[in-house]
């Protein structure tokens, strides 16, 4: 069995708290997502995940289609 990673992915168009619980609840209802946690004043979101059900590009895709500017870090954003 794989063992859980985790990313951290660069997340912009947060401008409050009610963003940044969009975001959280938008990647917590992601299959794979074990959790996450979301720094809005950082722009950043850290996300535990199980790489056999998704990845960080399938998690910042999510944020995209919703409206946010979702990207991995050069480098793969793995923490």
């Amino acid at each position: 069995m794989e063992q859980s990673k985790i990313v951290l992915l660069e997340v912009g168009g947060m401008s409050c708290g009610g963003c940044s619980a969009n975001v959280k609840r938008i990647l917590d209802s992601r299959p794979g997502v074990e959790y996450s946690s979301v720094d809005l004043s950082g722009g950043r979101a850290e996300v535990g995940y199980r790489p056999a059900e998704t990845g960080p590009e399938a998690l910042a895709a999510a944020l995209a289609r919703a409206g946010y500017a979702a990207s991995v870090p050069p480098g793969g954003g793995a923490v």
